[in-house]
């Protein structure tokens, strides 16, 4: 399974991005999908998860300005992003667990400066 992560980029403070995670190749039934992130000297975070059945989880500090969704025909989770500020600079990734295995994607550079 891979997993392509997009919608990074550079952000003012205050603004919003919106992260797409597609996942192709040997799909069985993806149980359950995922985006952490890891900024600069920092272990990598759960941000926020998603399964099938659409439960979602957030990191404590993150509710109210993330929001995670996913597409299940699609193979695709979203998370979007408001209120963005300097402490979310971050490269974001995707994760997705199935049967069989757990996959990650390359990530995504999310950059919050003026």
């Amino acid at each position: 399974v891979q997993l392509q992560a997009s919608g990074g980029g550079l952000v003012q403070p205050g603004g919003s991005l919106t992260l797409s995670c597609a996942a192709s190749g040997k799909i069985t039934m993806i149980n359950f999908m995922a985006w952490y992130r890891q900024a600069p000297g920092k272990q990598r975070e759960l941000v926020a998860a998603i399964d099938r059945s659409g439960r979602k989880n957030y990191a404590d500090s993150l509710k109210g300005r993330f929001t995670i969704s996913s597409d299940n025909l699609k193979s695709t989770a979203y998370l979007q992003m408001s209120s963005l500020n300097s402490e979310d600079t971050a490269v974001y990734y995707c994760n997705a667990v199935q049967v069989g295995g757990s996959y990650w994607g390359r990530g995504t550079q999310v950059t919050v400066s003026s």
